[in-house]
Order: structure tokens, then sequence, then C-alpha cells
């Protein structure tokens, strides 16, 4: 069997335009390495997140050269994140395990990193709001990133595709009579993601104003333009716009774009879904 570039993506409509055009390409140099030899995707999953930590290592630092090196760690980070995911699906190597262990994994290292960040702003500034606004920052992070997959995930299972990824991780019989690696990791997921799972399942309930039946949802969670707006504050795209403000030393503007900047991208893609998307497919009979 020879590697596949194109098979190992998961769909371009719904994926982040930096991942598209950017991170999968470099992630794809990777997976065609790796993809001959015994390495797994767990393994890659397990060095992308020594590399978020080693990013949160350096940001202590507190020196404009280990920043910057900070910033190429958070996308050496990203882009293995995303081959771990191209490897698995290049080889048809799908896991629960896997699953949840990239999702742990990047709380994890969101937790370390923005701990770095706002201690190191605190302690060079002796400003309180520097603390603030990363426990803001790692608040808002971690829900945009869960509302984009919620989307992704919801499209992909509406396209048949990767279905190993659930759109809410709730315990069912059959996981507690499975694997029981996966099913701790699974607890453990559900603690930190599965609270957010049912937010954003009810935000997209009340956006498309009830509305369940088959065509309607069909519309809803294929739309283009709803897509990529939710592309916008993907992973990729996030960890992207740290590692830019940290080449250039400016981590405190780095926390303003994003408490305030991607919020603002989360409100107009909820807004164009509850007030133009919902109501052009009704007009349209999308029900």
């Amino acid at each position: 069997m020879t590697y596949e570039y194109k098979k190992s993506f998961k769909s371009s409509l719904s994926d982040e335009l930096i991942n598209t055009y950017l991170l999968r390409p470099l992630a794809g140099s990777i997976v065609w390495v790796l993809y001959r030899t015994p390495i797994t995707p767990n393994q890659v999953t397990i060095a992308s997140t020594i590399a978020g930590l080693v990013a949160a290592g350096l940001y202590l630092k507190n020196e404009a050269l280990y920043t910057a090196a900070a910033g190429l760690c958070v996308t050496l980070k990203d882009v293995l994140d995303s081959a771990d995911g191209q490897l698995a699906r290049a080889r048809q190597q799908y896991s629960r395990i896997g699953r949840f262990l990239d999702s742990i994994g990047d709380f994890v290292v969101d937790v370390a990193v923005f701990g770095a960040i706002g201690w190191v702003l605190f302690s060079s500034s002796g400003d309180w709001r520097m603390i603030v606004l990363s426990i803001l920052g790692l608040i808002g992070i971690t829900l945009r990133v869960s509302y984009h997959v919620f989307y992704q995930t919801s499209f992909l299972h509406l396209e048949e595709k990767y279905e190993v990824n659930r759109v809410t991780e709730d315990i069912t019989i059959n996981d507690l009579s499975g694997d029981p690696v996966a099913l701790r990791l699974q607890r453990v997921f559900q603690l930190i993601y599965g609270w957010q799972d049912r937010l954003m399942l009810r935000i997209d309930t009340w956006c498309r104003r009830g509305r369940a039946d088959r065509n309607f949802l069909s519309a809803w969670y294929s739309d283009p333009k709803g897509l990529k707006l939710s592309g916008l504050v993907g992973i990729g795209t996030e960890l992207f716009l740290l590692m830019v403000c940290s080449v250039f030393n400016e981590l405190s503007l780095y926390l303003v774009l994003n408490v305030f900047l991607m919020s603002g991208i989360v409100m107009l893609s909820v807004f164009y879904r509850r007030s133009y998307l919902s109501k052009t497919l009704l007009a349209k009979g999308q029900s």
C-alpha cells in the first residue's frame, strides 16, 4: 500500500482554511515519512502533546527568543496534531483511545500554555488583569474549538465519514463493555468536554429554532458559509494566531485578540445561523 494524501483528509469543506492550505500539507509530509514505519497515530498524538508542553516551558523563560521558540513549538504541536489523524485515516487505523487521547492532550496543553503566559505577563508587569485575560483566553479557546468540532463532526456524520467521533460522547452500554482503557479516557473526556458538547447542542438547537427534520438538518449542517465561519475558530487557526504573536513577542496582544476578536467570530457565526441561515432554509421550504 502507498500513502495517498487526499485520503487522509476529513473534508476540505468543513476544515479550517489554515489546515487546508498550510498545516495539513506540512502534516502530510510527516505522514509520508511515517506511513511505512511501526509508529502509530497514538504515538504521534503523544509527541504532539509533548511539543505543546515544551512550548509552555519555553514561555516561562520570559525572553523574546524563547517566546518565539515557544510559538514555533506550538505550531509543531499543531502540525503533529494534524498528522496523527491523517496517519490514522491513511492507514484506516482508527481507535477510540486515539480519539480521546487527542482531545485530552489538547486540553492539558492549553492549560499549561495559558498558565505559563498568564504567569509571565503578570510577573513582568504586576498587572492582575493579565491573569484574568489568561483565564478568559483558556475558557474561550476551549469553547470555541468545541464549537468548531461540533459543526465539523455533524457535517462528517451527515456525509457518513469518520464516525469514530460522535457529536456528543455520552457513555453507552457498548462503551461500558468495550476497551477498559478507552472507557477510562472517555470518562476523563466527559469531565472536560461533556458539558461543552451539551452546551454546543443547546446553542445549535436555538439557532435552528428547534427544527430537526432530516431535510432541514441536511441543509443546515452542510451550509458552506456556516462551516467556513465555524472553521475560523478551530484549533489550527487559534494556535496559528498564538504562534504569530509569540514570534513578535506580543503575548498580551494575543490575549486581547483571543478574548475579543476570536470570540467575536463565534458571535458572528451564531448570528449568521440564527438570524440568516435558519430563516433562509425555512423560506426555501427546508421543513
